[in-house]
């Protein structure tokens, strides 16, 4: 009788665990005792039930997060239109300027959000070629150029003379480049400098965002990949970005087989890291393959190497102000 209940017992915890779990008890969780069976189906329910909980607590977050980030555009939109309606404001160019301002980040934010939700799906696309890297750098760093004189923020690509060959989706890589560089120069102040570096190391290509702003502190740099997350909350939205962009950078990287790293010295800036598959030198003519997040690269065939018109060789050793 004894053992039939020393069986029983944590079978029936179990069981009410299962309950408590589909009543909305996402804390449910049974005790864990021996070494038989039942105790590694315990265990094996506790892991799912932490998983369970840490994924609610993330959606919960997610979209209180969404909700907050769409609030301020679309009452700033509001009070705008009603401010304009009532006549207290007219409905000039400034004005329209503003509207357009907001509009675009509710813009931004939409098609972040959206690349997000594909990576999650593993539906991230991505169609790779072999391309220049350092041409890739040079037309990231030219799409921000613009932005970072206006700062006063000197920007540049530092990279060999010969091509580096990189297989990878320019408009991707670029996007994953460009949201760094932007982060790099929102976080420099006039006078500073944004350095985009890219160098073949062993089988890798290495690309590089380094900045003379004003650092990460270390209990902030494990979570600068994760979503929504700002080191200094009291920056706005339209400082501070929608704490999407490296969020997504680090998807894009991870659907081309590589990884993305930060490290940081406060008072000093902080380099950003991208590593690669390197790719090397192949013939021309070749075919273009497809793949996504979390799916293998294709293996064999060739692609061809392309340089596109803002060829970064020629900016490399240029500072712009």
């Amino acid at each position: 009788m004894l053992a039939v209940r020393r069986v029983v017992r944590p079978i029936l915890a179990l069981t009410g665990a299962v309950h408590r779990m589909e009543a909305g008890d996402r804390s449910a969780r049974v005790p864990v005792r021996g070494n038989d069976e039942v105790t590694r189906l315990a265990d094996a329910f506790n892991a799912m039930a932490a998983a369970i909980e840490a994924n609610d607590q993330q959606r919960r977050a997610l979209v209180s997060d969404v909700a907050h980030e769409l609030r301020t555009p679309l009452a700033n939109v509001r009070s705008h239109l009603e401010a304009a309606e009532d006549g207290v404001m007219p409905l000039d160019t400034e004005l329209i300027r503003s509207l357009t301002e907001e509009a675009a980040l509710l813009e931004r934010l939409v098609s972040d959000l959206q690349d997000l939700a594909l990576a999650d799906a593993g539906m991230l696309r991505v169609h790779p070629e072999e391309r220049d890297a350092a041409d890739l750098a040079g037309q990231a760093v030219a799409a921000h150029r613009a932005r970072a004189e206006a700062s006063g923020v000197a920007v540049r690509v530092v990279g060999p003379d010969e091509p580096v060959p990189v297989y990878a989706d320019p408009a991707r890589l670029r996007q994953a480049l460009g949201n760094l560089v932007a982060n790099a120069v929102t976080h420099t102040a006039a006078g500073g400098r944004v350095e985009v570096g890219v160098r073949r190391a062993a089988d890798e290509v290495v690309l590089t965002v380094t900045d003379t702003g004003r650092g990460i502190a270390p209990e902030h740099l494990p979570h600068v990949f994760d979503r929504f997350y700002r080191a200094d909350p009291s920056r706005s939205r339209s400082t501070g970005g929608s704490g999407l962009g490296l969020a997504i950078t680090r998807h894009l990287v991870e659907a081309h087989d590589g990884r993305v790293e930060a490290s940081s010295t406060p008072g000093r800036g902080s380099v950003f890291t991208i590593r690669l598959p390197y790719a090397a030198p192949s013939a021309v003519g070749s075919p273009r393959h497809e793949h996504g997040v979390g799916r293998p690269r294709p293996v064999g065939g060739s692609v061809t190497l392309h340089s596109g018109p803002h060829d970064a060789r020629r900016r490399r050793s240029r500072w712009s102000r």
